[in-house]
């Protein structure tokens, strides 16, 4: 070892190998990635890998982890209390000030999964944001009168439009977030705001 370097502790090595990981996942995807090529980028050998990870699923896995647990977190402080107006446009900026500045992290969410499954996907992020959601929706379904054993189906509608902008948005990068934020909560907002308390389908006969 030269003379003036420092050798990293194994809590250190493991963190450069996630962030290492989560930049090739998100550019290759998980069958593109090779654990060779992680070990290149990291200057270590193939063994020290496998030696933290236990291989490629396993180290995917703590990426994904990590990726679901930051992002999480900041969509439940977003959304711990305020005027449902406002936790909705929260919501909206989470999703696109984390595209915006952790993009690998939302391609590595967002991209395939391996074979074996995983169950820590975006898709099952989204539930859980949709059923915190849910709660909120309900206290203001309740105010106005609606159908508050509907809130989960709203909930998901709401989320999922949030959700599918995002992805189409982490290529356009256009307009501005705060362009896009403003339409998704008009849309969502005046929206909820002039519900028929008893929808029906207009067929056209």
């Amino acid at each position: 070892m030269a003379s003036g370097t420092t050798r990293m502790t194994g809590a250190q090595r493991r963190t450069q190998l996630v962030d290492i990981a989560r930049k090739v996942f998100a550019e290759r995807g998980f069958d593109g990635t090779s654990i060779e090529e992680i070990a290149s980028r990291a200057h270590v050998s193939k063994p020290v890998v496998y030696e933290h990870f236990g291989g490629k699923e396993g180290l995917y896995a703590v990426v994904v982890d990590r990726e679901m647990s930051l992002l999480m977190s900041r969509f439940e402080s977003a959304l711990a209390d305020g005027h449902p107006r406002y936790l909705l446009e929260r919501a909206a900026f989470v999703l696109l000030d984390y595209i915006e500045n952790e993009t690998d992290g939302f391609k590595v969410l967002t991209r395939d999964t391996p074979p074996t499954g995983r169950s820590g996907t975006f898709s099952s992020l989204i539930n859980d944001v949709a059923s915190r959601v849910e709660h909120i929706l309900d206290r203001a379904f309740k105010a106005r009168g609606y159908e508050t054993k509907l809130a989960g189906l709203y909930s998901q509608a709401l989320v999922g439009m949030v959700a599918a902008t995002g992805q189409w948005w982490l290529e356009e990068r256009k307009p501005k977030k705060e362009i896009v934020a403003a339409h998704l909560v008009n849309l969502a907002w005046n929206g909820l705001a002039h519900l028929d308390t008893s929808p029906t389908v207009r067929r056209k006969r």
